[in-house]
């Protein structure tokens, strides 16, 4: 590969070192802002080679990038973070995004960088969706402990178990807090409600779009096509992969086998 480059990433800037391999010429900088717009004409100055190639780690804003690499049709490979510091080895200057642009470069121009797969756009869709499934779930789990704290705090009597289930539990957990709680108690546990119902509101459709999404896998992918389940320890992924949300196999193991033979993904 005559250009070999990485690209270090962050939010303000994305600063850039490659190598041309055929003339010895380095060459580093910035792409300030760091977004789409700013990238896409950075990479212009690429137009018609196929040669070129950028490492970059898998970090929050790899996804726009590798997406605008491959529209320039230039290679992306996308390193593993822990990893790819590992590699670095005991540290003897202070790390900077020069250097770990460099890091970046060398990694791939050696052919040592601890790649990840990188999953098609379908992939990345359904794994957003199920991160905000997930997030949700937790959002509703803290606001559930947050009114069997304010219970506790105030010295009320504790909440049965399907208080927050059914509407005569609802309508019992209201009338609780009313004789039992300070207002501003009250309002808290009335905060807590309200919340709770939004995030319920989400949660459903998001369910449904993440069961579609696995009988569209499964018919493609078929019964014993292998996958890899992101946050299957959480109790989000736990639900629907114990049939309470529908069984969803999202993450097809589609890419390069890597070190070890495992397939890696990164948010």
């Amino acid at each position: 590969m005559p250009i070999v480059g990485g690209l270090d990433i962050h939010r303000k800037q994305i600063t850039f070192d490659y190598l041309d391999t055929a003339t010895g010429e380095v060459k580093r900088g910035q792409i300030s802002p760091a977004d789409r717009k700013h990238v896409r004409a950075w990479l212009a100055r690429f137009a018609g080679r196929g040669d070129v190639a950028f490492a970059l780690e898998g970090c929050t804003g790899w996804r726009y990038i590798a997406e605008e690499l491959a529209a320039a049709g230039l290679g992306a490979h996308l390193g593993e973070p822990a990893d790819t510091a590992a590699a670095r080895g005991r540290k003897r200057h202070a790390k900077t995004d020069k250097t770990d642009a460099r890091h970046l470069r060398t990694l791939l121009g050696e052919g040592r960088l601890p790649e990840c797969w990188i999953p098609p756009e379908q992939i990345l869709e359904y794994r957003a969706l199920l991160e905000t499934y997930h997030d949700l779930r937790a959002e509703h789990t803290a606001w559930v402990q947050r009114i069997h704290a304010v219970f506790f705090h105030q010295g009320a009597p504790p909440l049965g178990e399907g208080a927050l289930r059914t509407e005569r539990g609802l309508a019992g957990l209201r009338a609780t807090a009313a004789a039992h709680l300070s207002p501003a108690g009250q309002l808290q546990v009335a905060t807590a409600l309200d919340m709770l119902a939004a995030v319920e509101a989400r949660l459903g459709p998001l369910r449904h779009q993440l069961r579609d999404a696995a009988r569209h896998l499964t018919r493609r992918q078929g019964a014993g096509g292998a996958a890899v389940w992101g946050r299957a320890s959480d109790r989000a992924g736990a639900d629907l992969l114990a049939g309470r949300g529908g069984p969803v196999l999202l993450f097809p193991q589609g890419g390069p086998v890597h070190r070890a033979g495992h397939h890696r993904m990164v948010l």
